[in-house]
């Protein structure tokens, strides 16, 4: 048996299709057999790898990419950013706590969760990413389609779930009962992040029903990571100095 027949039965892809160029090159560089064998393993383990964190990201559907070393936290007073750079650990993760980010438009909220989430990615967990309202769309989909306790278990499965946009929109009696029923479901079992441009006072505006929204934010808020990033939306901010780059120019 071929090395390239062994590696296709042990799906060893890497080794499959570079074997041949790899000992050759080896040879050329003098590599003993167990220096050789060695880098190739690695290479095949690394190639694995990358693979398992482009499924997972491309599984948690992110609407954009955006990463932790491009999220600039230097315009946050001490505290949130205290605050922001504990998350970065993804130690909330593994202790499955929440994260709840409170903040304008334009404050960063999205580029912080979805850098956390890829970050999770990387280091091996499971992430689902969802904009609020459309979870809210799908959810009653999937009632529709007689759905629901599948796509519950998929929700409670993950390490972590990023919820974004929560307050934009409000939601209807059913709408809003079945988003405390999922994420009431899912709390303790997993991490639960969510953005949303309103504090817990106003939380109503979103859900209608005084009691329900009382009682999530019990279930979300309880010892979990809430941070105030609100402040002056750094969209508007790098507008501005476009505009007036162009003025000057």
């Amino acid at each position: 048996m071929s090395i390239e027949e062994a590696a296709r039965e042990l799906k060893l892809a890497y080794i499959r299709e570079h074997s041949q160029r790899y000992l050759t090159e080896a040879k050329q560089r003098g590599l003993n057999l167990e220096e050789a064998l060695n880098e190739l393993l690695w290479e095949e383990v690394a190639q694995r790898r990358e693979r398992s964190h482009q499924r997972r990201i491309n599984q948690a559907k992110f609407h954009q990419k955006k990463y932790l070393a491009d999220f600039d936290d230097s315009v946050f007073e001490e505290q949130p950013r205290k605050q922001l750079r504990e998350l970065t650990s993804l130690e909330f993760i593994k202790r499955k706590e929440n994260a709840i980010l409170i903040g304008n438009p334009g404050t960063g909220k999205t580029h912080f969760s979805i850098g956390i989430g890829i970050e999770a990615c990387l280091q091996g967990m499971s992430v689902q990413f969802v904009n609020a309202p459309n979870l809210v769309i799908q959810l009653k989909e999937a009632v529709t389609q007689s759905q629901f306790v599948r796509f519950k278990r998929r929700f409670e499965s993950v390490d972590l779930v990023i919820i974004d946009e929560l307050g934009y929109l409000s939601f209807d009696e059913a709408g809003a009962e079945l988003l405390f029923n999922l994420l009431s479901n899912r709390n303790d079992e997993g991490s639960i992040m969510i953005t949303t441009n309103l504090t817990f006072d106003r939380w109503q505006e979103c859900f209608k029903d005084a009691t329900l929204t009382g009682a999530l934010v019990d279930r979300l808020a309880y010892q979990a990571n809430v941070i105030d990033m609100r402040g002056e939306s750094y969209r508007i901010k790098q507008t501005s100095t476009w505009i007036e780059s162009l003025t000057t120019s």
